[in-house]
């Protein structure tokens, strides 16, 4: 019986995890919107970003720690869209009856195992549209958020289907890039840069 336990342990924990995984699928809703920015409804988060994707509610955070140093990210290269490329912090969908600071704050903790402090809003009025080479579109309302990483000195825990690399850099780094080889970087990553301020 001893024996046996670490195993029926494992697939208990298989099981939790699978159950999880279902239940996050089931909550992956997104807010729709109408042209002027008001809540009518919400979609399957996967079925919703197609040719003709509705305009619908996101978030993006940049992140800094101690030094003031923005943490950037590389998409994973089984992402549909974008995959491979350099992108903000974390960037996500609040859920039908989440604000966007909670939505926020769970989607850091999936994709890079931290958590956020002093959080402000930077370019609340944020909207973007832009079509990845899949021939699918983005179409969003993104207010994009400033904040601190929380314990930095724990480490990020990554997500490998999310999240392929990252790196800390200096901000006037990131924005030197970007005027050199945008094509690297998210669109809406990039169009952020040139509006947030000199210096985050």
């Amino acid at each position: 019986m001893d024996r046996a336990a670490p195993v029926v342990t494992r697939i208990l924990e298989r099981r939790t995890e699978s159950q999880q995984a279902d239940d996050r699928r089931a909550d992956d809703r997104v807010v729709l919107l109408d042209d002027s920015g008001r809540a009518i409804g919400d979609h399957d988060r996967l079925a919703v970003h197609s040719e003709s994707t509705p305009l619908h509610l996101a978030f993006s955070l940049y992140l800094l720690d101690d030094a003031g140093q923005v943490l950037f990210t590389r998409r994973a290269l089984t992402k549909a869209t974008w995959p491979g490329v350099w992108t903000n912090s974390c960037c996500g969908h609040p859920r039908p009856g989440e604000s966007l600071e909670d939505g926020l704050r769970r989607r850091l903790h999936e994709e890079l195992g931290v958590g956020v402090s002093d959080l402000r809003c930077a370019l609340p009025d944020f909207a973007y549209r832009a079509q990845d080479v899949s021939g699918i579109w983005e179409n969003e309302v993104c207010p994009v958020y400033v904040g601190r990483v929380v314990h930095p000195e724990h480490g990020l825990r990554p997500n490998r289907s999310e999240v392929m690399d990252w790196k800390w850099v200096r901000w006037r780094d990131v924005k030197t890039a970007v005027d050199g080889a945008p094509f690297a970087f998210s669109p809406w990553a990039v169009s952020q840069i040139e509006q947030l301020p000199q210096a985050l």
